[in-house]
């Protein structure tokens, strides 16, 4: 029987709830953590950011094998879901330590950092690898991948993007002790428990909602599934080669993202010189570019298909991303104080990310099509493993993009602790140009390297009409 049915929507809102737990850490990688040990508890920045790197690189190298061992789990509750349900307390306690660094040598705190920032990823790891992987077993329709992935994406920006409101609105205010909010050492405590404890209670509710139709079918399966077993086995999966042309287009565009989201602080707090109000506004304004990306990308997707859509995207995303600062410095962009600016910025800070989002979204709904395609080939069924393979990536080029921010940072010497409007123009200007010329090449070497991902859904019907015949319906 061809198994072409559709997730039902109940279970693609808790599904896509646990992204939660990653919008949260994402957030607090990209856009707070470099922030906080360099300017509140006062390390160089090229040496958090080395520290973030390093965690990151090592924590890639993990991933398949979590990937391979949740492919080859077998328990009554199959091979994905005893991974689901024991990382969602070992998330929350890593997540709370990062956060509460000792008073400790410059040499020590880097240490905790490095240690922290580790134990954070590679729990998360635990999870978020065997959760993407479930999702060519949830559904085989390939336009429904696409709508599933919308809802882990708009949990995995919501509880970003909230949390990030609640951080400048709320926890990084100004106060007697702390005039400058985001200098505020108590509102990254009082962020670090609210973040945990919401990352732990998502992390156990998605893994609930998809664990009767999972165990279904594996109890349904008449025979083992066959896996990637030995080290060649995983090299030859990693060879493959829409895997790879797909992976090389992720490449440029979570490069992009990381050091984007990690450059963001210091590019509206010194180019566009916004204060707490103006932070926070900017963090529920960005939701609005998150619901356009949810209603727009199965779409686009439909007309266009998924590859050229994701070219398309990208280079809307690096248009619009980069024309506030190429404006600026030709003089024909509203200046920090002008009634103009918040609503000007806005309009391309909400295009661009809908764009980047979508590009995103594209991404990993492509990578389930290569997991089937990989399987009609070869027969073996590894979605871990490319699970694994998109989060190694993923990491590994995001944290070269905080490594990027942190390097761009010391470069121009942006002094320490800086206070908004007072920094010279020049390291100003130096911030924008640097940022803006790296963010455009490596954004049109992204959508060059989409237009090569070879899957469409023209063949995707046949795949899954032989797959099939070997696997139970879901019902």
């Amino acid at each position: 029987m061809v198994i072409s049915d559709k997730l039902p929507l109940k279970t693609k809102i808790l599904y896509g709830f646990g992204a939660s737990a990653y919008g949260i850490k994402d957030n607090g990688f990209s856009v707070f953590l470099l922030y906080y040990y360099n300017q509140v508890i006062g390390m160089r920045a090229d040496i958090v950011s080395l520290a973030i790197a390093i965690a990151l690189f090592v924590d890639a190298f993990i991933d398949p094998l979590i990937g391979q061992m949740t492919d080859r789990t077998r328990t009554p509750i199959g091979r994905r879901h005893p991974w689901l349900y024991g990382a969602a307390i070992p998330i929350a306690v890593a997540w709370l330590l990062l956060w509460h660094p000792p008073e400790a040598s410059a040499t020590l705190q880097f240490f905790y950092l490095l240690a922290m920032a580790m134990l954070v990823r590679i729990t998360l790891s635990a999870y978020e690898v065997p959760s993407l992987a479930l999702l060519p077993e949830l559904s085989r329709d390939y336009h429904d991948r696409t709508s599933t992935l919308r809802y882990r994406t708009l949990f995995g920006w919501a509880s970003g993007l909230g949390i990030m409101v609640l951080a400048y609105g709320a926890l990084l205010v100004p106060n007697e002790k702390y005039p400058v909010g985001l200098l505020n050492v108590d509102g990254y405590s009082a962020f670090a428990i609210t973040g945990a404890c919401i990352m732990a209670i998502s992390v156990l509710v998605s893994a609930l909602s998809t664990h009767k139709r999972m165990v279904e079918r594996y109890k349904a399966e008449s025979a083992q599934t066959k896996t990637a077993e030995g080290f060649s086995e995983m090299l030859s999966a990693f060879r493959y080669s829409p895997f790879l042309l797909l992976m090389f287009a992720g490449v440029f565009a979570f490069t992009n993202q990381g050091l984007t989201f990690a450059m963001t602080p210091y590019l509206l707090t010194h180019v566009w010189e916004f204060g707490s109000a103006e932070m926070t506004l900017y963090s529920a304004v960005l939701f609005i570019g998150v619901i356009l990306a949810f209603l727009l990308v199965t779409p686009i997707s439909k007309r266009t298909g998924k590859p050229r859509g994701a070219a398309l995207l990208t280079l809307f995303a690096v248009i619009t991303g980069t024309a506030p600062y190429w404006l600026r410095m030709i003089d024909l962009f509203p200046q920090p104080g002008s009634a103009y600016l918040i609503p000007s910025l806005f309009v391309f800070i909400v295009m661009g990310i809908a764009a980047s989002i979508s590009a995103m979204i594209l991404t990993m709904s492509m990578m389930a099509d290569v997991a089937d395609a990989y399987a009609f080939e070869v027969g073996k069924r590894t979605e871990g493993l490319f699970s694994s393979g998109m989060w190694f990536m993923q990491k590994m080029v995001g944290g070269m993009g905080i490594l990027l921010s942190g390097l761009i940072i010391s470069f121009i010497q942006l002094p320490a602790q800086a206070v908004p409007g007072s920094v010279d123009p020049e390291i100003v200007d130096n911030l924008s140009l640097i940022f803006v010329s790296i963010v455009t090449v490596i954004g049109l070497a992204g959508t060059w390297a989409y237009t090569l991902f070879p899957l469409s859904e023209r063949d995707h019907g046949e795949r899954i009409s032989k797959l099939a015949a070997a696997m139970p319906a879901v019902k």
